[in-house]
């Protein structure tokens, strides 16, 4: 089994968050890592609760790769997803690191 963390959209303002120990977060780094199969079963759990109370909206679990700097998405459109868009460094996520 992969790494996984959970990711979905705040309803607030549409910002992509992860799951991390405290509630949602929208810097991935802070996001927890499931490791294990029950450790994943809890962020399902959470994520179909946070979208019960219309906290987020479309969540669900991204595979990761475990670095030094924290989780890093597998596939592409989730590392972009994490980090803003790409034709402009100076915005969005990106430009804050």
């Amino acid at each position: 089994m992969s790494s996984q963390i959970a990711t979905a959209n705040r309803l607030t303002d549409g910002e992509v968050v992860f799951l991390g120990p405290a509630g949602w977060v929208t810097r991935i780094e802070r996001a927890t890592v499931a490791r294990s199969d029950s450790e994943v079963r809890a962020l399902q759990a959470l994520l179909r609760q946070a979208e019960a109370v219309n906290e987020i909206v479309d969540g669900y679990l991204v595979a990761v790769e475990e670095t030094a700097a924290g989780p890093r998405p597998v596939h592409y459109r989730e590392l972009l997803r994490g980090s803003g868009p790409s034709v402009r460094p100076d915005l969005g996520k990106q430009a804050s690191r």
